[in-house]
């Protein structure tokens, strides 16, 4: 059954803002989060820079009780939620038992937990929970405590799909809408600022090694040397769009389409299916390359990433023929938090007819993109692409769309 699936909430923690409507003015302003770690010494990593989020203390957003049993990347997760709960003005617990459920997407996380049992099993000398299985299950800990803080008994899902992850996490929620759920929580909450997980993401060589927070994410640009890491995300409240309608909730936007591939194996000669996955999220939405508006772009800062990115933009709807932009150069990039973050953004674009820049960037002529560089532009925007990509081959497209 093909039913509408629409957002009702949007609940943002991001390096720069907390809230959707602190990180949304930040944005607009040109504002960015990104500056060197503070988590931990950073002096002795060659990459030192970081999107954290500035001054979260747990304690003030939740219960005491919770602090011991979860970890920072859960904290930051339990506090969207309330907050796109809020934003939603629902309360899931008071809905019908397995009618809301929770599908969230994670990749980097599970770092932080389990060198936090590393550490225990260091000091203390005794048996702990291995590195390895904290890191395995640290995803469904994450999803499960959602859950549980909400009374919601319905489906939950964690998918694993690095920067797609957040996109990923969307499409599986309208699935489960689409099969009966009432209302489903998803999008992406991540991070790994830790020096475990920093090595982990330094081992990937794409990480900028720059000192200069307002030159080392630079992606499109000549001068590009890769990304600047961060934590955070955004959580979304979907549902069906009569039941939002029958309880009158305000409605962002449309969940209009999605379209999901992996790229070939290296060497193989085949072209990169992000092209291709672009072209599946159209078809499923019912929009031609001429309805889109604006795209965000997923945003590597890696020249031959960045290249295979803008070829797909391009092939897709002309050269300079769509808007680009990628707010998440204020933000870093979030791992499996980006995604859901860039959607957030889209449907706040959407609703306000603007939109966001591209900071610190010069666009090279050689990628042929309409990048939206410096200010926020002003536009009539019906139908938003997001894009992502995760390491290993993951490319993933949605496309929302104007209630």
């Amino acid at each position: 059954m093909n039913t509408t699936t629409v957002v009702t909430g949007i609940g943002v923690i991001a390096p720069n803002g907390m809230g959707a409507d602190d990180y949304w003015a930040s944005t607009l302003a040109g504002a960015s989060g990104i500056g060197r770690i503070t988590r931990f010494d950073p002096s002795g990593y060659p990459v030192r820079l970081a999107g954290e989020v500035p001054g979260f203390d747990p304690a003030e957003h939740l219960p005491r009780r919770l602090l011991p049993q979860t970890d920072h990347m859960t904290q930051l997760a339990l506090v969207a939620a309330d907050w796109a709960f809020a934003d939603a003005d629902v309360r899931p617990a008071e809905l019908p038992d397995f009618s809301a459920g929770v599908v969230t997407a994670s990749s980097g996380g599970g770092f932080e937990f389990g060198q936090r049992e590393l550490e225990n099993l260091w000091s203390r000398g005794s048996k702990a929970v291995s590195a390895y299985q904290s890191y395995a299950w640290f995803y469904a800990v994450n999803t499960g405590q959602i859950s549980i803080r909400n009374g919601m008994r319905g489906f939950t899902g964690v998918v694993v799909s690095d920067q797609a992850g957040g996109l990923d996490a969307l499409a599986q929620a309208r699935r489960q809408i689409r099969r009966g759920s009432r209302l489903i929580l998803a999008g992406g909450v991540d991070g790994a600022i830790c020096p475990w997980g920093w090595v982990a993401q330094m081992t990937a060589d794409r990480m900028s090694v720059s000192d200069a927070a307002d030159r080392a994410y630079l992606p499109f640009d000549a001068e590009a040397t890769g990304h600047v890491s961060g934590e955070g995300g955004a959580l979304l409240v979907l549902e069906e769009a009569e039941v939002a309608r029958e309880r009158g909730a305000r409605v962002y936007g449309e969940f209009a389409g999605y379209g999901a591939t992996m790229d070939p194996k290296p060497g193989s000669g085949r072209e990169p299916g992000l092209r291709k996955a672009i072209e599946l999220a159209l078809d499923d939405a019912a929009v031609s390359p001429t309805e889109v508006d604006v795209v965000f772009a997923d945003a590597a800062a890696v020249s031959e990433l960045d290249k295979v990115e803008a070829e797909a933009i391009c092939d897709v709807f002309g050269a300079g023929q769509v808007a680009v932009t990628a707010p998440k150069t204020m933000t870093g990039r979030l791992n499996a938090g980006a995604a859901s973050l860039d959607v957030a953004a889209a449907l706040l674009s959407i609703r306000d007819g603007v939109i966001p820049p591209t900071i610190n960037v010069e666009c090279s002529p050689e990628y042929d993109l309409d990048l939206v560089t410096g200010t926020p532009r002003p536009a009539r925007i019906r139908h938003a692409v997001v894009l992502g990509r995760g390491y290993g081959g993951f490319n993933a497209a949605v496309v929302v769309r104007a209630a």
